[in-house]
């Protein structure tokens, strides 16, 4: 398996959090479950001409082979056939709203193809990453095709990191848990109500949502990290009020529970085999 990153330079820097490469032709047959991070990503299969939709306890339905992937806030279910060879792009919170004219929670939960948002430049654009020789170049080619899309997008969006969703990430960030979505807008000069339309608007997901969202990735990487906490401690220290709460919201947001994700973890932290919850 072939897995690689690259981090974008100025000026996608800031929006973009990842380009990635992955080839991996040989994975066992089967499902894993994607776990939610809130990032909107976008994903392009190099391999064959479509990807799959894997609604739990449903056959697999066959999707376009680039994908808009909104902000989750929900687990889904991918196949291992998918993974054959895959180039990908994950924004940073707000980024992806210089890349679009809709408001970026119009994808919420929801993977569209690619080809409705960005139309048929993207054909071109798989067409020509497939000729490439090496995924570095094939990283490099959807940096420029990025920078392409903000250029197209100026006219509503000059490139530049959001004030209000810079300021608002960061002050969720300093108390995890303990700094809430009225004292946000406050310190903004906001109401809570305008503010938490303004920020799903550019995020994809409300504040409060995002905020459970980012404490349950704190858990995730931690369990993945194999950290020895008893699970008391191990809530308090990722910002949940106490184990019942760290419990349930680690299974409304995974549909299992930490036990298993500990059990079945891999060398992704979001990414766990599929089976009973």
């Amino acid at each position: 398996m072939i897995y690689l990153e690259r981090i974008p330079a100025a000026p996608l820097a800031g929006f973009v959090r990842a380009l990635w490469y992955s080839h991996a032709p040989d994975l066992p047959l089967g499902r894993e479950r994607m776990l939610p991070g809130g990032c909107v990503q976008v994903i392009l299969n190099l391999a064959r001409d479509f990807l799959l939709d894997c609604p739990e306890g449903t056959p697999a339905l066959r999707r376009p082979a680039s994908l808009l992937v909104g902000a989750r806030s929900v687990y889904e279910i991918v196949d291992n056939s998918d993974m054959a060879e895959l180039v990908g792009v994950v924004f940073e919170p707000g980024g992806f709203a210089q890349f679009v004219r809709e408001p970026v929670d119009r994808f919420s939960n929801l993977t569209v193809g690619l080809e409705d948002v960005w139309g048929s430049s993207v054909h071109t654009l798989r067409d020509r990453l497939r000729e490439l020789p090496d995924p570095e170049s094939k990283m490099q080619l959807v940096e420029a095709f990025l920078l392409q899309q903000s250029a197209a997008n100026l006219s509503r969006n000059a490139l530049a990191r959001n004030p209000l969703v810079q300021f608002a990430v960061s002050r969720f960030g300093i108390a995890p848990g303990m700094t809430t979505v009225r004292d946000v807008a406050q310190a903004a000069g906001l109401s809570e109500r305008r503010f938490s339309q303004l920020f799903r608007e550019r995020v994809g997901l409300s504040p409060k949502v995002w905020c459970r969202v980012q404490r349950f990735q704190r858990a995730v990487h931690q369990l993945h990290a194999g950290r020895d906490l008893p699970w008391a401690a191990l809530a308090l220290d990722c910002g949940f009020y106490d184990q019942a709460h760290f419990a349930n919201e680690f299974r409304a947001f995974s549909g299992i529970d930490a036990t298993t994700y500990s059990a079945r973890r891999t060398q992704w932290a979001n990414h766990v085999p599929a089976g009973e919850a």
